[in-house]
């Protein structure tokens, strides 16, 4: 029997191997093998079998990682599929399908020593009175880890031993799994009582399986609720279900939600918790949990998506327009289409849900393409918060040095919210303390030396940090300039930090507290902040997008956007989209109890549709109106995109490197008649981590086949040896 196998090591081929007879049986489609390769020994994946190969003289395979195969047939096809659409290496698809922790054979089960009672044990009589109180503790849990035994009974080692060694207990090694959540107290919920559009829309998923579906709902219409129940109903017909959330942020609550509502009763199952902030123990045994059976719900991050559940029935991508879907590594696959196309070839349901969704989704529903179902009212008849917009050009500060951070409008609303005992969350895109730093004597501007970008201002570190490749440096007291040397250094632009640090002078009394990835420093950072702030201990939380959606906290009656033009002038043409969604998601955390919720945006653009629309809580007016803009600019969706860029560190070869790339492209005009090429043009963020970077757009209707032209013309390309070619289908950065 011979085993086709895709080694990690980028060949862009499968190599035949021998099964040999001590490990048939054990080698299908899907098993992680150790095989010879030259003069050492390489990891890869079954990728097929055979009864015979056309090579003669193979070497066979050295070893099976794993009990059984870690991939899935399915998974493996669809991994294939990534590598055609996405144009890249097969063994780049299949590393990205299995978490680091799984595919390398280091990491294994953990086995801890555990202490039960021994039937017909001897008498407790003649034990000691501490002897006693352990052999108590151990009887009453029937079965616990010894080290949670000293910790519970404050004794020692020996004292145990010395049960174990008069025949009363046995002390054994044992499998212990790792468990993310394993401290954390888990209510049990039962099903919500759904009002009419939730009952709707909950039939609808559970009439027609493997559909697709688009569940538009406004911000607390309880769409995690049909969710929930929506995996009930597969669960009941004995299938699993993958959910996925656009950041790792996210992760923890949804978990609670779902462990908590799947804890017990006829439908209990494990849930499992898939996303890079796991320990690779953690990862391991997780995707174990998935692979074995016993844990028919996954939540994670995107790379969720490939997780091992057989049968699976329905999958869930909740707020589906995030961009941070996106792989902007090879392969740079969107968890969301890969979501479809996996739907589509195991016949599950896939649930796209969103009060903002994606252009392309929502055309993809207006088409027919999706099921359209709508949520247009908030979960128990709670009004919609009421929108402000502030014009900035109209606020002046104190000695005319700019406009404040904040409009007389929302201190005061701030101040009020305060005296009422409510609370409030303030949203900025931003971190550091300034923008830039710039010396008003010689006109010097610190600049980061790998990135055309200035750096930006951390007052709590005193340093000066690039936010695209990480340098640092000390911030200078006087101006680094030779001839300079000017102790008149401004600090220019705002951050999530000065925002904390004005709050601070301004309401001394508030407890004020910022939540952006500079603050979390541990793991716990961030639920220990939520849970802070859910028990009132917080007034005024400070963030960027991460407290923009999926929170839910009854007592927060303002929210207020301090600088809503952050990203609307980019060189995107998804800016004014990204924007309007940023606004109506962040606005949406405000009024989700009994008071009413009140929203202040602050804004130099209050005419701008994006900022207009959000105000009204008119997402079908925005769609309408950035349709017409994309279809006459023949963007997506209309189209589908591709994003060559080309990077060196020579700019004058990347350019003569990007002219070259773009003859190499003409000739496929003339296959695919409707495409369009923009470009070479260097990129808005000409040098980035020390690379030039120029880029070529490709429109087209037809972007398989042109996957599949861009795939030939890659791998015939004589670039320069220090040039670099990167191809991005269906791009959300163009940055």
């Amino acid at each position: 029997m011979v085993a086709r196998v895709t080694l990690e090591i980028a060949l862009r081929k499968e190599f035949d191997y021998l099964i040999p007879p001590e490990l048939e049986g054990r080698v299908e489609v899907g098993t992680r093998v150790k095989v010879p390769f030259g003069k050492r020994e390489v990891l890869g994946c079954v990728t097929s079998l055979a009864e015979h190969s056309d090579y003669d003289s193979l070497k066979s395979i050295t070893k099976v990682i794993g009990a059984q195969s870690l991939v899935t047939p399915r998974v493996l096809e669809l991994a294939r599929w990534i590598a055609e659409y996405y144009c890249c290496a097969p063994e780049t698809a299949l590393k990205s399908v299995l978490p680091d922790a799984v595919r390398k054979e280091q990491q294994g089960w953990r086995e801890r020593l555990f202490v039960r009672l021994l039937p017909g044990g001897e008498s407790i009589v003649n034990l000691t009175k501490r002897q006693a109180e352990v052999y108590h503790v151990i009887e009453e849990n029937r079965s616990i880890a010894l080290q949670e035994l000293l910790k519970i009974t404050g004794t020692t080692a020996a004292t145990v031993r010395k049960l174990e060694d008069r025949g009363v207990i046995e002390i054994a090694p044992q499998i212990s799994e790792r468990d993310p959540y394993a401290n954390e107290e888990i209510i049990p919920t039962r099903p919500l009582e759904l009002n009419s559009e939730q009952s709707v829309a909950l039939g609808e998923v559970n009439k027609n399986p493997g559909e697709f579906f688009l569940l538009h709902g406004v911000t607390g219409s309880g769409k995690t609720e049909v969710y929930l129940q929506a995996i009930a109903h597969v669960l009941e017909q004995g299938k699993g279900a993958i959910v996925l959330v656009p950041e790792i942020s996210l992760t923890p609550q949804t978990v609670e939600r779902f462990k908590a509502r799947f804890s017990t009763g006829s439908l209990k199952t494990l849930v499992a918790v898939l996303h890079s902030h796991l320990s690779a123990g953690e990862r391991h045994d997780e995707w174990h949990k998935i692979r074995q059976g016993r844990a028919r719900i996954v939540i994670g991050a995107r790379s969720a998506i490939f997780a091992p559940v057989e049968p699976l029935g329905l999958i869930i991508v909740d707020e589906e327009h995030e961009h941070s879907y996106k792989q902007e590594e090879a392969p740079r696959y969107h968890a969301r289409d890969v979501a479809v196309v996996r739907g589509q070839r195991e016949s599950a349901t896939v649930v796209l849900g969103s009060a903002t969704p994606s252009m392309e989704s929502y055309h993809n529903a207006k088409k027919g393409r999706y099921r359209l179902l709508e949520l247009p009212n908030r979960a128990d008849d709670k009004q919609m918060p009421l929108v402000r917009v502030q014009d900035m050009r109209t606020e002046k500060s104190k000695g005319d040095k700019g406009p404040p951070i904040f409009s007389q409008r929302l201190k005061e609303a701030i101040r009020d919210r305060l005296e009422q005992g409510e609370q409030t969350i303030l949203f900025l895109n931003r971190r550091g303390f300034a923008t830039s730093m710039q010396c008003p004597e010689c006109g010097f501007v610190a600049e980061c030396p790998n990135c055309s970008l200035s750096l930006t201002y951390h007052r709590r570190e005193q340093f000066l940090r690039c936010h695209v490749c990480g340098h640092n440096v000390s911030a200078p007291k006087y101006c680094p300039q030779e001839k300079c040397g000017s102790s008149k250094i401004r600090f220019h632009g705002l951050g999530t930090e000065k925002v904390e640090d004005v709050l601070r002078k301004l309401f001394p009394k508030a407890n004020v507290t910022r939540m952006d990835s500079d603050a979390l420093k541990r793991k716990d950072d961030y639920r220990r902040i939520l849970g802070d702030f859910r028990r009132g201990k917080i007034d005024i939380l400070v963030g960027t997008q991460m407290i923009a959606k999926g929170l839910h906290f009854p007592r927060v009656t303002l929210v207020g956007i301090v600088y809503a033009d952050t990203g609307l002038h980019l060189a995107d043409f998804r800016a004014g989209e990204r924007t309007f969604q940023l606004l109506t998601q962040v606005a949406g955390r405000a009024g989700r109890g009994e008071v009413e919720g009140e929203v202040v945006v602050q804004t130099f653009s209050p005419v701008h549709p994006a900022i207009q629309f959000a105000r009204r809580h008119d997402y079908e007016g925005y769609f309408d109106a950035e349709m017409e803009f994309r279809e006459q600019l023949y963007y997506p969706p209309f189209t589908r995109a591709a994003m060559l860029t080309l990077r060196g560190r020579s700019e004058q070869k990347v350019s003569f490197s990007a002219d070259y790339l773009k003859k190499q492209i003409e000739p496929i005009i003339e296959t695919i008649t409707d495409l369009q090429v923009s470009g070479p043009a260097p990129a808005p963020l000409l040098r980035a981590e020390t690379f030039y970077r120029y880029q070529l757009m490709l429109r087209t209707r037809r972007m398989s086949e042109l996957s599949r032209c861009l795939a030939a013309v890659a791998s015939g390309l004589n670039l320069p040896d220090e040039v670099a070619l990167t191809i991005d289908i269906d791009p959300v950065n163009l940055l």
